[in-house]
């Protein structure tokens, strides 16, 4: 059940980002949802593979490398999922680091309410 509700949040906020940061189109809510679930499988099946081949560059940058990862697997997703788009590079950084951070604090207020 956590794992749906964090699925339907993210869609939510793909689908609410899509508004607001120009150069990410999603064409409705069940594109994003699965925008949300391949994003979820790439960050558990690729995010690492990635993250050991850049190793050196993301202790070099003291791991802001990993925000270049991020974008690049946002691009993938554009890639795999027909109805989601988004157009530029640095479309995709910007949308990855205010994804990121909402789903940061969505979660947090989804563990905090389970505890009352």
């Amino acid at each position: 059940m956590k794992l749906l509700m964090k699925i339907v949040f993210s869609s939510i906020l793909v689908l609410f980002l899509s508004h607001f940061i120009k150069g990410v189109y999603v064409e409705n809510f069940s594109t994003a949802i699965i925008v949300a679930i391949v994003l979820g499988l790439l960050n558990v099946f690729v995010k690492p593979t990635l993250i050991l081949f850049t190793l050196p560059i993301t202790l070099f940058t003291l791991g802001l490398f990993l925000l270049i990862i991020n974008a690049v697997l946002i691009l993938l997703c554009a890639k795999i999922v027909g109805g989601f788009r988004v157009d530029t590079f640095y479309t995709a950084f910007i949308f990855s680091i205010v994804l990121s951070l909402l789903q940061s604090i969505m979660y947090r207020l989804l563990k905090e309410d389970k505890k009352q």
